[in-house]
């Protein structure tokens, strides 16, 4: 039997949003989506229900992504949780700051639609092929 894998996307650009659900819409059946705008939303429904993995932007209102993953990872209960940065910034601050906080990846958005189709394809394949014990 087959677990579905559950998936936190934490981004506030609604066009983003839009373009990662149409990527994922093929293999949507095994996997459940929550989305959270912004990192204080995150915790927030962290608080209820916790995900396989974290998919992060960086750039985001009121917690951006590297106060997220302060908090994050400073959590007991939530630390464990795999986190993938998914951001246009490939500032070298942002890069060794997110590793040093203890990311599992991170990815930069790449402008054309089919790249980001593929890159986010090979995320959430990676991610699936593990057997989560949750």
């Amino acid at each position: 039997m087959n677990k579905k894998i559950k998936i936190l996307l934490i981004e506030d650009d609604k066009i983003e949003v839009l373009k990662f659900n149409r990527a994922i819409t093929p293999v949507l059946e095994n996997h459940i989506i929550t989305q959270a705008n912004n990192g204080k939303e995150a915790l927030s429904l962290l608080e209820k229900d916790l995900p396989n993995v974290i998919l992060l932007d960086l750039n985001m209102p009121d917690t951006n992504g590297i106060e997220f993953l302060s908090i994050l990872k400073n959590d007991e209960k939530l630390k464990h949780i795999p986190t993938i940065v998914l951001t246009t910034s490939d500032n070298d601050k942002d890069i060794t700051e997110c590793y040093r906080l203890g990311i599992a990846g991170y990815v930069l958005k790449p402008l054309k639609y089919q790249d980001y189709e593929r890159k986010i394809g090979t995320i959430i394949e990676y991610w699936s092929l593990n057997e989560f014990k949750r």
